[in-house]
């Protein structure tokens, strides 16, 4: 299963989804490529895998990646290699990807479960961006027009998360996990031979 969550900058998105890392087994997470420099105490390999342009638009020649797009004047992408080593461990991939990147996964017809996390309106998402304190008033007001057209494709995933209370959306994002993994071991080529077992005429 590929689980794909996206949510404008701002949104709490990275706190749920360590969230979901923590409680819940057997998750592959995607670490991005991205051409924009690291930020902070930002980690290579941990946060993102940090290349050049001209790299990375190599590795898109290439078919290198499992989705990739363009983001204020940055690529950022997954590569493919992730989808391979979650398969081969018997994980479940975790795509943490913008909305273009979403579409594109969507749109390949993996066997994928979307989640859209959004704040509770844009005034509380920006209030969020100012707390931070770590964008300039103009990164800010390009994140909350990049907000208005982000949301715009929420109706496109399978579920979508409002978070106002951190921990209540944690545990619903942990919650459809969980579903979505027990509706698919029921279609599983596994669970017939179990259920075969009751249909048996009794000796």
């Amino acid at each position: 299963m590929v689980i794909i969550i996206s949510a404008p900058s701002g949104s709490g998105k990275s706190t749920l989804v360590n969230a979901l890392i923590k409680e819940v087994p057997n998750l592959s997470f995607s670490v991005s490529y991205t051409t924009r420099k690291p930020r902070g105490a930002e980690v290579e390999g941990q946060h993102y895998h940090y290349i050049s342009r001209e790299e990375f638009e190599q590795r898109i020649a290439a078919g290198e990646f499992l989705e990739y797009a363009e983001v204020f004047g940055n690529y950022y992408g997954t590569h493919q290699s992730y989808a391979q080593k979650a398969e081969a461990a018997g994980c479940d991939l975790l795509l943490d990807i913008d909305v273009q990147g979403a579409m594109q996964v969507m749109e390949k017809a993996l066997d994928a479960v979307s989640v859209f996390i959004v704040a509770p309106s844009k005034d509380v998402l920006e209030e969020r961006l100012r707390k931070r304190s770590e964008d300039s008033e103009e990164v800010i007001q390009r994140r909350l027009q990049e907000a208005s057209q982000e949301v715009r494709y929420a109706e496109k995933y399978d579920y979508i998360i409002i978070n106002d209370k951190v921990e209540e959306s944690a545990e619903n994002l942990i919650s459809i996990v969980r579903a979505e993994r027990v509706r698919r071991q029921r279609l599983a080529e596994s669970l017939k031979p179990i259920l075969q077992t009751y249909l048996q005429d009794p000796q």
